[in-house]
C-alpha cells in the first residue's frame, strides 16, 4: 500500500480541481468543493497546513480515490 503524501488543504484543493471539483464556497475554515457530474459528490477541505491521514484518508475514500490515483494528479 502506497504511503499519503503530507498535503495542506490548499495543494489538496488544486489536485482535486483537476479532476472536476470546482470552488464553491468557504464556512469558517472548510472550503466546500462540489462535483458537476455523476454522482454529485461534495467534499468540505479543512483549510489547514496539513491534513491529518485519517482526513485525508477519508477525504479520498468519499472523492472516490485511491492514494495512487491523488498521487497521478499531484
Amino acid at each position: 500500500m502506497t504511503r499519503l503524501p503530507v498535503l495542506s488543504g490548499r495543494e489538496l484543493i488544486k489536485a482535486l480541481a483537476r479532476i472536476g471539483y470546482l470552488y464553491d464556497h468557504q464556512r469558517g475554515s472548510h472550503i466546500i468543493l462540489p462535483h458537476d457530474s455523476p454522482p454529485h459528490r461534495r467534499l468540505s477541505i479543512p483549510d489547514h497546513k496539513e491534513i491529518a491521514k485519517g482526513t485525508l484518508r477519508t477525504l479520498l475514500q468519499e472523492a472516490g480515490l485511491t492514494v495512487d490515483e491523488l498521487l497521478d494528479i499531484l
